[in-house]
């Protein structure tokens, strides 16, 4: 379930961060401990998050998804190991709530693109998903929260 479509405007916000590449079908392999190794890496620095983690993706996927795992951070980071510090642009962006398991994220792109696209505006190629409520929560997947972000041209 798709809620509270908007565009606003977004401004830029520090964060740590991890490059992944990695194949589709190994996706939930990497991702919780990179995850973990994200969040070890920040308070290791005496930093602590800055709000929810989330994965900036840099094109569609494919067979491959090419992200970068983000934690945003209220300054920046040093870079040790894979850990990099960056920097989330201020934007104008389009925005919205799904609600529910992760395996419906691909369903509710297409829908929040389809909304998007009716706005008449131009979107960028990149996008992200902010990971509000998930597994950690305790909560059933058909409670999860994730923010669809698509920035605008």
């Amino acid at each position: 379930m798709l809620e509270a479509m908007e565009i606003v405007d977004m401004a830029d916000f520090d964060v740590a961060l991890i490059p992944v590449e990695v194949e589709a079908a190994r996706i939930r392999d990497v991702m919780g401990s990179t995850l973990a190794e994200l969040r070890a890496a920040v308070a290791a620095q005496g930093i602590a998050a800055d709000g929810p983690w989330l994965t900036h993706h840099w094109r569609q996927p494919g067979e491959k998804f090419l992200f970068d795992l983000c934690l945003p951070t209220p300054r920046p980071v040093a870079a040790t190991g894979r850990i990099r510090p960056g920097v989330i642009s201020a934007a104008r962006i389009a925005r919205c709530h799904y609600v529910g398991d992760y395996s419906g994220l691909p369903g509710a792109w297409t829908a929040f693109s389809s909304w998007v696209a009716a706005q008449g505006v131009k979107t960028r190629a990149d996008f992200w998903e902010i990971y509000l409520c998930g597994p950690a929560s305790g909560l059933p997947p058909q409670e999860w929260r994730t923010e669809l972000v698509k920035p605008l041209d």
